[in-house]
């Protein structure tokens, strides 16, 4: 086939979802063309070394990629990223008629950045046969407090139905998530659930080194460790107050940073919790090791209605290392957890629940800790892997094709 893929990010941007199942449906034997823009991201600059320009492609054997330019602001206002979004479906709708017009099916990495030029595109190609991957929906709070972008919250809802009804298939990330589309607009009959892969290059089974136990242990008590965002839909306050009350027990770090970590880092001294210490961001080639190190992950979720619907990356990537979980969410990275008995869990924003698991974490002992992260990896494997994923993506899209001549016939 001649596949088309939009996205809004692709590697060298973190984008590894787009990226792999680009090399690896090219891999197959498919032609592969990309649209995307350059990499800004997340910085919002386009990174040293690249400027943007029109008719920049780079090929492979099977596997073209073409970049158009979009507005790379930088400050991370409301305004800058309605700017971006905007720039960036113009910059579609003015190379895709000719780059993507004899595609056999297009398939969308669809986050909210991406909507208005998916929309432009689908316009522009006519009834090309399109598989839809949602990645995200557009939280109402988050359009609340958005200020200038509050006025463009009723267009987005308003695009975002169209594409849905337009697509020939809608692949959603967490079987939660298709109540949301359905009601967004999309057809019940054409919704499948196609869990996100992680980067399985980088996220497999290691053992640590001394300088990632070093980081991650002090003495023999049991680590818990959350790794990525500290930021406002991870509510890691309830991670530290649970952990506040298991000072002798067991400890609590937290790697990476984010628009909250000012806030959290500022509870945990009110508290006095000697036991959550904070590392700076680490490059993700050292992830494995430091997941290693550590006795579990932490996986947490505030108890709003879209996320329940969502199953963040981290989970995969720990189940790809084979490390047992603490997950303090709803929905279904819970019943992930739970299905696979891959580690605990808890309901969210519940801290004495939370440091219940905390003191049962420390409890376990080591070999069932080590049956737990197995269990885990093989339930990544047989359902999230990249070959499970693109499987089932490929075969999306030889449905949409097919359906799509039988009609035309």
């Amino acid at each position: 086939m001649k596949i088309g893929i939009l996205s809004y990010h692709f590697p060298p941007e973190p984008a590894f979802i787009p990226g792999s199942l680009a090399e690896e449906l090219a891999a197959r034997g498919h032609e592969v063309r990309v649209l995307t823009g350059f990499p800004d991201y997340p910085g919002g600059h386009v990174y040293p070394g690249w400027r943007q320009r029109w008719r920049h492609q780079t090929h492979s054997e099977r596997l073209t990629v073409r970049r158009v330019p979009r507005y790379a602001g930088g400050d991370g206002s409301a305004k800058a990223r309605m700017a971006s979004w905007l720039s960036f479906a113009g910059s579609v709708a003015l190379t895709g008629r000719r780059y993507l017009g004899d595609v056999d099916a297009l398939y969308v990495f669809q986050l909210p950045a991406v909507t208005f030029a998916a929309a432009g595109l689908l316009r522009l190609l006519g009834r090309v046969p399109t598989v839809l991957h949602v990645q995200d929906v557009w939280p109402e709070e988050e359009a609340d407090r958005a200020g200038e972008a509050r006025r463009w919250s009723g267009r987005l809802d308003a695009t975002v139905r169209r594409i849905y009804q337009e697509a020939g298939a809608v692949a959603v990330t967490a079987p939660s998530m298709r109540d949301l589309v359905v009601a967004g607009g999309a057809d019940p009959d054409r919704v499948r659930v196609v869990l996100n892969w992680t980067d399985e290059r980088i996220f497999r089974p290691t053992e640590p080194s001394r300088a990632a136990r070093r980081l991650i242990r002090r003495d023999g008590r049991c680590v818990v460790m959350h790794a990525g965002t500290i930021g406002v839909r991870q509510g890691l306050e309830t991670a530290v107050r649970a952990a506040a009350t298991l000072d002798d027990r067991m400890d609590l770090v937290l790697v990476g940073s984010g628009a909250e970590e000012r806030r959290v880092r500022g509870l945990a001294a009110e508290l006095r919790a000697d036991n959550v210490r904070f590392v700076d961001r680490r490059s993700p080639l050292d992830m494995p090791e430091l997941y290693a190190a550590a006795d579990y992950q932490l996986v947490m979720l505030r108890d709003l209605p879209e996320l329940r619907g969502m199953v963040p990356g981290k989970l995969q990537a720990a189940l790809s290392c084979a490390a047992p979980v603490v997950a303090s969410a709803g929905g279904d990275t819970v019943a992930l957890v739970e299905r696979a008995r891959a580690g605990l869990s808890c309901p969210p924003e519940d801290w004495a629940a939370l440091a219940d698991r905390f003191w049962l974490a420390s409890a376990i002992p080591p070999p069932a800790r080590v049956d737990m992260g197995r269990r885990g990896r093989d339930t990544y494997l047989r359902e999230m892997s990249l070959r499970a994923g693109v499987d089932r993506i490929e075969r999306l899209l030889h449905e949409v094709s097919a359906r799509a001549a039988t009609t035309r016939r």
